[in-house]
């Protein structure tokens, strides 16, 4: 293992030191970097694969009740991730720019705002959770639920903050397999949690022994609280690794203040302001989208929720090539290395075009399954089945926009990103939806997603290929 970290940081070192690279170096540091943070986005998604397939063996109602609610956590979610990408592009191109002290300077102003920001969503999620399922059109039986789950996991937004803070920092500095490693076993943590939690006592037989595992019988709330312990003691954890034992942004025996200042705080709101506001357009869209859904029924809003997440594990690996791709286009940049950047954003992008053609062949064969993991309702995996074959067409064109968006952001250059992703969602999905929902039901909704994201990687990839990687827009300016 340690020998595998010297040479990532051998080969990081190379590009910080204007040093040569060839070709395969460069595959291998994506490769080093892209298989860890896959793993990591995979076991991310797992807690919520494992939540919804837990609670879908509660009926149909409890995972209605889940996918109610779950577009508005995106939102959550993405309003907290969009704070960090404005802090962590500048600590990925400070230690390419070998940079060290800003860097740590910039962490603290990161840990301060985001901790504020991050307890003011809590307390709005938790304020608007009896009204949110009423306002997405929910049937009366599914209020309960959803208001509880919202609201837990609402109060755990500060907890998964910081854990993104500290898995985006570590990650900035090359170090993308411990995140990867703490990720996974929170995967492992959030299955024990919420066994233990969700249902109640009960008998389970294994290798002919008995074994009585204790139950709290909490549902739905159950699941909520599992994630948010599994969550808490992995953010705990990562953030030891980062404030103490990081070499590059340890604060232990580094003095310095955590209030923002005028000129990081500057840099992080051009950074991350288009990103916040398309997470807030994109989540709005997706929370538009759940509202056309509803009406459809339970079982159309079960399906599409186990959809979702089910898509989710084969679009993930995407994500974890993003995030190998921010770091070291980042670094490059932050280096004046333009040309390697662009070399390393060509390589990142087919890589992650290949490995989800693959992973989308994958989904089309085995969408039942993966659908009847989570549930037992045969009109909910059948449905749930056949839109995952509609979307899996997509999935190519789906990953060259998640590696494309995460380039031009690790680059600082987040307006175009930003108002790609909300144009796409608003002018070509939702109105198609719309469309196509009242004829063909949740098929028309999924067909009319497939559709807008082939449009979107399309218009990515032409925008990368005219892309000037020479500006350091991220500690520049």
């Amino acid at each position: 293992m340690e020998a595998k970290n010297k040479r990532t940081e051998n080969l990081f070192s190379l590009i910080r030191e204007g040093s040569e690279l060839t070709t395969w170096n460069q595959i291998e540091l994506v490769w080093r970097l892209s298989l860890p943070a896959i793993f990591a986005q995979i076991s991310f998604v797992m807690v919520q694969y494992i939540d919804a397939a837990m609670v879908g063996h509660l009926g149909a109602n409890p995972a209605a009740a889940i996918g109610l609610v779950s577009s508005s956590l995106w939102l959550v979610w993405g309003l907290t991730t969009s704070v960090t990408a404005g802090f962590s592009v500048q600590v990925a191109q400070q230690i390419g720019a070998k940079q060290c002290d800003e860097a740590r300077s910039v962490l603290r102003q990161a840990l301060f705002v985001g901790v504020i920001f991050s307890i003011l969503i809590a307390l709005t999620g938790l304020w608007i959770s009896p009204y949110l399922s009423n306002w997405l059109g929910g049937q009366p039986e599914l209020c309960s639920d959803a208001r509880i789950y919202f609201a837990i996991f609402c109060l755990g937004t500060p907890a998964a903050f910081l854990g993104y803070v500290a898995s985006s920092m570590l990650r900035s500095t090359g170090n993308v397999k411990l995140p990867s490693v703490i990720n996974i076993g929170m995967c492992f943590l959030d299955a024990i949690f919420n066994l233990l939690l969700i249902f109640p006592t009960s008998d389970y037989q294994v290798f002919g022994f008995t074994l009585i595992i204790p139950g709290a019988d909490l549902g739905v709330a159950g699941a909520a609280l599992g994630t948010i312990l599994a969550e808490t003691i992995s953010t705990s954890l990562m953030l030891w690794f980062l404030l103490v034992k990081s070499d590059k942004l340890s604060l232990v025996g580094h003095k310095g203040s955590f209030l923002p200042e005028i000129f990081c705080i500057r840099r992080a709101f051009r950074i991350g302001s288009p990103i916040a506001l398309e997470r807030v357009a994109m989540s709005g869209a997706q929370i538009v989208t759940t509202m056309i859904v509803a009406p459809l029924g339970p079982i159309a809003l079960a399906a599409h929720s186990f959809a979702i997440t089910a898509e989710s594990l084969c679009y993930m690996p995407g994500f974890g090539v993003a995030d190998a791709a921010s770091t070291i286009v980042g670094q490059s940049i932050g280096a004046k290395r333009p040309a390697i950047a662009r070399q390393f954003a060509k390589i990142n992008v087919l890589m992650v075009m290949m490995i989800m053609s693959a992973m989308g062949l994958v989904m089309y064969l085995t969408a039942p399954w993966m659908i009847g993991f989570m549930t037992a309702d045969c009109s909910i995996i059948n449905l749930g089945a056949s839109v995952l074959r509609i979307e899996a067409f997509a999935e190519p064109m789906f990953a060259a926009a998640i590696v494309c968006c995460s380039i031009f952001v690790s680059a600082g250059y987040t307006l175009f990103p930003s108002l790609m992703n909300l144009g796409s969602m608003w002018l070509v999905r939702i109105p198609l939806a719309y469309f196509l929902a009242s004829s063909f039901g949740l098929k028309g909704v999924w067909f009319a997603m497939a559709t807008e994201l082939c449009f979107r990687g399309a218009v990515f990839l032409f925008t990368l290929s005219r892309f000037d990687f020479s500006k350091r827009r991220g500690i520049e300016g």
